[in-house]
């Protein structure tokens, strides 16, 4: 006996069984004619009409605001235009009706209209309005503004919460979405799924190892799915925080590997750790998998090329991406090649790979070939990338160092003043050298020659000891690295006050013996502390793990997991 099983209609008073060409509605143009039609029959005097064409209004301007400025723009006008009809009809007063012209507003970008109607109408109760409104802020950029209605909420629900903290993450904003994390747990709102996700980028960015164990431990405890999303989180954060084998672990746990951002993660996280063999097994394991590499995945594994020199197995991963598979290059492919040959040494043929490019480069890629210029000691090239860089992007501070490097590497200091010149009359300014380190779930950050931390004293008496036991054991500062026209010195002193070895130094006495140390620096580490890590390394016989700006050094027993090749 076959049972059927029939649909639940609609109530009789249910929106859509009063107004069905409204649900059955597809475009917006269609919704124009419906419109017009409940003017002309005076069908749109019934309370729920509007309501129904509003929230109609606020789906289709959801599903298509991502197609350009037109649509929003055609939207906010159909959406002041029923806010007119709504006011006229004297609706407003109903709630459902306010809050589907605040999301109008919302989705539009017309905060400053959405702000009036929210306080004007008093929807203070509702929740979910308020996530709405602190969400539209956050899409603007303006967390100011986000963050002020925030504090303001009466009752934050998890949602409140997870809106703030993705926001501070994906605007560059990590401390402040770690220090959301830390305020949420102190209340009564638990962390969920989105929360964890949401959180995990700004614990990568920062290297802040101990929170990411403890969010994995905490999604384990509370029997949260990690799944590919929250796993290639995961393995993201731990590779970012030093922690590849970790992250490799993580990786092999998870169940259902046929989401290529798996695998982007792990490859990529290979790439910085300087584990290229590894990178490049785990590309064709996941063909062997049936999954189609993305063009993320592609540019991990080329990274991996770069980052050991393996110059042929490049170039041909490069060529099986273009010319079998099919995909178009980005021009993240286009930087890790010139990257990849920059520094084998084939300058030629990375300069001709730029210019046969079929978009103009960006500054990534012709820093990387003014960086290879700078390590191969080919300045005629170099002087013509920086100007090209110059030209282009005239007010970074990247091109202009970098012209300086090269000119006191050679002893130009005439030069070197001149481009100095340069950056004081356009008022650019070089980027500080800056590191932290994470102790005890605290975020430490030093800057060069930085003695402001409270325990300034023990850290200045550990960089001397530290400089004491280098020279013990042969080593002399690379003063070749300080392209400062001064005596010989001031440049050793320079040197001695590096924030990497400033955060070591403070890592050194703050921990105990051979407890492993984790710096993060924003930029690259240069020669003489790649040098000097490698001794201090053994002579304090400590495992330390350093991520610059482009991969990671692990640094043990005099020797650094690059090979001297970065």
């Amino acid at each position: 006996m076959n049972t059927i099983i029939h649909k639940p209609s609609p109530s009789p008073n249910h929106p859509s069984s009063l107004f069905p060409q409204i649900s059955r509605c597809k475009t917006t143009r269609h919704l124009k004619q419906i419109h017009a039609h409940f003017i002309k029959t005076g069908q749109i005097h019934h309370p729920l009409a509007a309501a129904e064409l509003l929230k109609f209004l606020t789906l289709s301007t959801q599903r298509e605001i991502k197609y350009a400025p037109c649509a929003k723009l055609a939207r906010i006008e159909e959406g002041k235009q029923l806010h007119g009809f709504v006011v006229k009809l004297g609706l407003v007063s109903d709630e459902f009706v306010r809050s589907n012209l605040v999301r109008v507003y919302v989705m539009c970008g017309a905060m400053k209209d959405a702000h009036v109607l929210f306080y004007q109408t008093r929807l203070e109760g509702n929740v979910v309005l308020w996530n709405v409104m602190i969400d539209g802020y956050v899409r603007m950029g303006d967390l100011r503004a986000s963050r002020e209605l925030f504090d303001s909420m009466p009752n934050k629900s998890v949602v409140s919460w997870n809106v703030m903290i993705s926001g501070c993450a994906q605007n560059g904003h990590f401390k402040e979405a770690i220090e959301m994390f830390h305020d949420m747990q102190l209340g009564d709102v638990p962390p969920n799924y989105v929360t964890l996700v949401s959180v995990l980028p700004a614990v990568s960015r920062l290297g802040a190892i101990e929170l990411g164990k403890w969010v994995h431990l905490f999604a384990e405890k509370n029997e949260i799915e990690i799944d590919d999303v929250l796993g290639s989180a995961l393995i993201d954060m731990y590779s970012k925080c030093g922690s590849i084998d970790k992250a490799v672990q993580v990786f092999e746990g998870i169940r259902n590997k046929k989401n290529p951002i798996t695998w982007s993660a792990i490859i990529g996280g290979l790439a910085m750790h300087g584990r290229a063999r590894d990178a490049l097994d785990h590309f064709w394991r996941m063909q062997q998998a049936g999954v189609t590499p993305s063009d993320v995945v592609y540019i991990g594994v080329l990274s991996a090329c770069s980052h050991a020199g393996l110059v042929e197995e490049g170039r041909s991963i490069y060529y099986h991406m273009v010319n079998i598979v099919g995909l178009l290059p980005r021009i993240e492919h286009y930087g890790c090649m010139v990257d990849l040959l920059g520094r084998a040494g084939c300058l030629e043929e990375a300069e001709q790979l730029i210019l046969n490019m079929p978009v103009k480069p960006d500054d990534v890629i012709l820093k990387a070939l003014l960086g290879a210029c700078k390590m191969h000691g080919n300045i005629e090239m170099g002087e013509r990338i920086a100007k090209f860089l110059m030209g282009w992007y005239p007010h970074d501070s990247g091109s202009y160092v970098a012209l300086s490097n090269m000119f006191a590497s050679e002893g130009n200091w005439e030069g070197v003043v001149k481009v100095r010149l340069k950056m004081k009359e356009l008022d650019i300014r070089k980027d500080p050298g800056c590191s932290w380190i994470e102790l005890d779930g605290v975020i430490h950050e030093f800057l060069v020659e930085d003695d402001s931390h409270p325990r300034a004293e023990g850290i200045h008496s550990m960089l001397e000891e530290m400089s004491d036991r280098l020279r013990s054991v042969g080593y002399r500062p690379n003063t070749t690295q300080v392209l400062l026209n001064m005596d010989e010195k001031e440049k050793q002193s320079a040197l001695h006050y590096h924030s990497e070895k400033i955060a070591i130094a403070f890592g050194l006495i703050s921990t105990r013996p051979q407890t492993p140390l984790q710096i993060v620096k924003n930029l690259r580490v240069c020669e003489d502390c790649h040098s000097s890590i490698k001794l201090v390394s053994k002579i304090y016989n400590r495992k330390i793990i350093v991520r610059d700006r482009k991969r990671f050094h692990h640094f043990e027993n005099g020797s650094c997991s690059c090979m001297d090749y970065w």
